[in-house]
C-alpha cells in the first residue's frame, strides 16, 4: 500500500476524534423540564408501561431502529483471526452503512469470547437492547452453529451478514445471469471453490432459486466434497453428491457456473478454456478473485463476470442486502428472518437491474449502464434499493406470518417514498 494512501485511511480513523461513529441524541433536553421528563422522574412511566407489556418497549424506546453488530473478531474480512479489540473499524464501519443506507442505528459490540456456547449466551443476553442482531466475520463452521443456536433461542431475528449477504445479493446476479446467457438455472452444472461462511448459504439459495443440488461440486482445502470424506459436519455434507472427482480441474468441464469464495488464483486459464458455452464465473473472494478480472474476459468474452470488487461490473457487494432486509424486517417487528424473505430481497435486486438507470446512478459511476452482462446487479448507491428491497422483505415477513405489527404495504410503500 503506497505511504499516502495509508496516511489517508488512518487519518479517516483517527482524526479529529477517533472512529466513525457517535451518538446523538433525537428528543430536545433544553431546560429542567426536558430533563425531567427524558430521566427521572418521568423516565419511570414508560419502564412502568414496559414492567407492564414488555413489546411496549418498540414504542417508548429506540429498540425498533436498533440494531446490534456483534463479532468475536475470528474472520476479519480478509485478515482472519485478528481478535475482537482489531474488529471493531470494521463493525463501525458496518453500522455507518446501516445508518447512511437505511437510516438504521446501530451499535458495535465486540466480544472477547471464541467459545461459541459462551459467545451464544452472551448474545442471547442483549436481547432486551435491540430490534435485531447482526453478526459478523465469525468463523466457520462455528458461525453456522452460533446464528442456528441464537436464532432458536431469540425472539427477534439474527443475521449472520457474511453468511446470508453474500448469498442474497449472488442470487440476484445468478438469476439475471441466466436470463442473459438463456440458461436454465435447474440444468446448470456448478463448481464451487470453498465451503465456508459464504459459500454454503450462497449454495443453499441457489438450489431454492432452483438450482439442482446433484449438478453441485464443491472443493475446499481438502480437495472435493463427498460422501466418502470423514471430515464433513452436518452443513456441507449435504453437498457430498454424486460421483467422487479427483480434482477441480476435471471436475469443471463443461461447468456452466463458477462460484469461488476461497483464494486467489484457483481458477487458470486453461480452467476457463474448458467451461461451457457462455459461462458464469462468480470469483468473490477478496481482495483479489480466483482469477484476474481482465484475463478471464480476455480469455471468455463470452462470459458473465462477478467479482467482489468496486472497480470491476458486477460487484456482488453485501451494502445491497443487509441495510434493506433489516429496514423491512425492523417497521414489521419481525421475530426473524426467513429463507422466503431473503429470497424476496434477491428476487426485488433482480427485478430493479432490468428497469432504467436514473441519470445520477450513470453519473456516479460514469457509464451508461443497462440490463446486459456487464450490468446484472443494481449499484449501492441506486435508491430505488430502499424502496424495492425492503418493501419486498416486508410483504414476504407479512406473507410468512412473522410480523407482530400490523402494517398495510401500500402504505408502507408511500412512507418509504417519502423517505427514499
Amino acid at each position: 500500500m503506497k505511504k499516502e494512501l495509508k496516511s489517508r485511511i488512518l487519518n479517516y480513523h483517527s482524526k479529529p476524534t477517533g472512529g466513525k461513529i457517535e451518538i446523538n441524541v433525537k428528543k430536545k433536553c433544553d431546560t429542567q423540564s426536558d430533563l425531567s421528563l427524558a430521566y427521572t422522574p418521568g423516565v419511570a412511566l414508560p419502564c412502568i408501561e414496559i414492567k407492564n407489556n414488555p413489546i411496549s418497549s418498540y414504542r417508548y424506546t429506540n429498540r425498533a431502529n436498533l440494531v446490534g453488530v456483534i463479532s468475536n473478531g475470528t474472520a476479519v474480512l480478509g485478515l482472519g483471526d485478528i481478535g475482537a479489540e482489531a474488529s471493531k473499524p470494521v463493525m463501525e464501519g458496518k453500522s455507518v452503512l446501516f445508518k447512511k443506507f437505511a437510516g438504521i442505528d446501530a451499535f458495535d459490540i465486540e466480544v472477547n469470547e471464541k467459545n461459541p456456547d459462551k459467545f451464544i449466551d452472551i448474545v442471547a443476553s442483549l436481547e432486551p437492547t435491540f430490534g435485531g442482531i447482526n453478526l459478523e466475520d465469525i468463523k466457520g463452521p462455528e458461525c453456522f452453529y452460533i446464528e442456528e443456536m441464537l436464532i432458536k433461542r431469540m425472539n427477534i431475528p439474527v443475521f449472520h451478514d457474511d453468511q446470508h449477504g453474500t448469498s442474497v445479493i449472488a442470487t440476484a446476479g445468478l438469476l439475471n445471469a441466466c436470463e442473459i446467457t438463456g440458461k436454465d438455472i435447474s440444468s446448470l452444472k456448478i463448481v464451487v471453490s470453498g465451503a465456508g461462511a459464504a459459500a454454503l448459504p450462497t449454495l443453499n439459495m441457489f438450489v431454492k432459486a432452483g438450482a439442482d443440488i446433484k449438478k453441485i461440486n464443491v472443493f475446499d482445502k481438502s480437495g472435493h466434497i463427498h460422501a466418502k470424506r470423514g471430515d464433513l459436519n452436518k452443513y456441507n455434507s449435504k453437498y457430498a453428491k454424486g460421483k467422487i472427482e479427483t480434482n477441480i480441474e476435471e471436475a469443471i468441464r463443461g461447468a456452466d457456473l463458477f462460484l469461488g469464495l476461497s483464494v486467489k488464483g484457483v481458477l487458470t486459464e486453461k480452467m476457463l478454456e474448458n467451461m461451457a458455452r457462455n459461462p458464469i464465473i462468480f470469483a468473490l473472494a477478496n481482495p483479489d478473485p480466483e482469477v484476474d478480472y481482465k484475463t478471464a474476459r480476455r480469455k471468455r468474452p463470452d462470459a458473465i463476470i462477478c467479482t467482489g470488487r468496486s472497480d470491476y461490473p458486477n460487484q456482488i457487494n453485501n451494502v445491497l442486502g443487509f441495510p434493506f432486509i433489516f429496514r423491512g424486517v425492523l417497521d414489521c417487528n419481525a421475530s426473524r428472518i426467513t429463507e422466503n424473505m431473503k429470497f424476496a430481497a434477491s428476487k426485488a435486486l433482480s427485478d430493479l437491474a432490468k428497469r432504467s438507470v436514473p441519470d445520477y446512478i450513470k453519473k456516479i459511476y460514469g457509464s451508461d449502464m443497462k440490463f446486459s452482462k456487464d450490468y446484472i446487479i443494481p449499484k449501492p448507491f441506486d435508491r430505488r434499493v430502499f424502496l424495492e428491497e425492503s418493501l419486498a422483505v416486508l410483504k414476504q415477513a407479512v406473507a410468512d406470518k412473522v410480523n407482530r405489527v400490523n402494517i398495510d404495504p401500500k402504505e408502507y410503500e408511500k412512507r418509504l417514498r417519502r423517505e427514499k
